[in-house]
């Protein structure tokens, strides 16, 4: 037995790799839902950790190793490998395959647990536009997918949205960019593959009544083009309305992408032609952990963000950086103390701010004045967090806890 790990962990010693992944026994595994996937795939329990092992070939693990390796490396949401173990042998002698170990995304569901009852709609419309900006940023960092589906994305809570996460990259390739015609090939596997995971759902009564499956697949090509163009598309502007530059590069913020530089040249008539060069999704996510030190989603940091400068204009502070710290001490960590021990594992302690912040604005509205922070997180926990299923709960899925046995 070889193993090549970034984890070291001398417990990975301690399993029973001369036997078939299929066959460990139970008190090794943790129950946790898992999406459809070709391969044999085990939760393990390591110390604090949960790990994904799944059984392929050697050449392909060592080529998903090396992707995922070098997708974390530029900060893109992917699940992370940690080891590949090779020259595994039975007792007898026989050769088995190798184990691909990657780090399983803690608050996080295949999409299959999120149909556990049926979904409506809107909840469809937000997987379908984490998806598609998924694809949008997988593109804009040169990564060709080859297996675009629901099946190989996991998704995480996002303030109200959904973040979505690349699981499965045996079939993908990094390079410097991609063509036009390689963007067209990933979105048609989309298609196809979100189609035939819809007709699934639809077989099993899983999908509401007005959903189509062609309706569905159809959407999230149509998402990522609306992206893409919004991101991408070269824009005329008059030489005196400078002030559309900023707005574009306003609106590129808002959707939560970054502008490196922008390119301009003139044209025949005076006009400029204006294209800014995006170069990663993340900006609230950065900003809030330049400034906090919190790891957020997009969506949570532009709502943690948002409060943070609501409390910096209320305290009169010019500084920045030492708002950002006065917030940190006297209005987040103090919210995320008053949770209960028995309530902490419902949802990660970001969600449960953003969603207090939310609930909060939704008290004030119904009593028509602002009820302060401390009335809205008693009655956050008591109201609605206490009736959330525990353990990386997603849209009333009830998932099992993370014991081993």
């Amino acid at each position: 037995m070889r193993i090549t790990s970034a984890l070291v962990d001398p417990a990975l010693l301690d399993l029973p790799w001369s036997t078939p992944l299929e066959e460990w026994p139970a008190h090794h595994l943790v129950a946790l839902p898992q999406g459809i996937s070709r391969h044999i795939v085990r939760f393990v329990r390591l110390g604090e950790f949960v790990y994904a092992f799944k059984e392929t070939r050697e050449r392909i693990a060592e080529r998903e190793y090396d992707l995922l390796r070098a997708l974390e490396r530029i900060d893109f949401p992917s699940v992370e490998a940690v080891a590949i173990v090779a020259d595994r042998q039975t007792e007898d002698g026989e050769p088995l395959e190798s184990v691909l170990i990657t780090r399983h995304l803690q608050f996080s569901l295949p999409y299959r647990a999120l149909f556990s009852h049926t979904l409506r709609p809107e909840t469809m419309g937000r997987l379908l536009d984490a998806l598609a900006a998924l694809i949008v940023r997988m593109h804009l960092t040169g990564f060709f997918w080859g297996d675009c589906s629901l099946s190989n994305t996991l998704f995480r809570r996002d303030a109200g949205a959904f973040a979505a996460y690349l699981v499965d990259a045996e079939t993908g390739a990094l390079h410097s960019s991609l063509s036009k015609g390689q963007r067209a090939e990933d979105l048609e596997i989309a298609r196809v593959n979100i189609f035939g995971e819809a007709l699934d759902l639809q077989a099993a009564g899983l999908l509401h009544e007005s959903i189509d499956p062609e309706v569905v697949c159809e959407e999230v090509v149509q998402r990522y083009e609306r992206l893409w163009h919004e991101i991408t598309y070269e824009q005329q502007v008059e030489r005196e309305a400078r002030h559309d530059i900023e707005g574009r590069i306003r609106r590129l913020n808002e959707l939560g992408f970054d502008v490196a530089e922008v390119a301009m040249s003139t044209i025949d008539d005076g006009r400029y032609l204006v294209r800014p060069k995006v170069v990663d999704a993340g900006y609230h996510t950065r900003r809030l952990l330049r400034l906090t030190g919190l790891d957020a989603e997009e969506n949570q940091a532009r709502r943690l963000l948002n409060d943070l400068d609501a409390y910096r204009a209320e305290s009169d502070l010019t500084d920045e950086q030492q708002a950002a710290h006065r917030w940190l001490t006297e209005v987040f960590e103090p919210v995320v103390r008053a949770v209960p021990a028995n309530l902490r594992r419902k949802l990660e302690p970001q969600e449960i701010f953003a969603q207090i912040i939310e609930h909060k604005w939704l008290l004030s509205e119904q009593a028509g004045r602002d009820v302060g922070m401390a009335p809205a997180v008693q009655s956050y926990l008591s109201n609605v967090l206490a009736h959330r299923p525990d353990e990386q709960a997603v849209l009333g899925v009830d998932v099992p806890t993370l014991t081993a046995g």
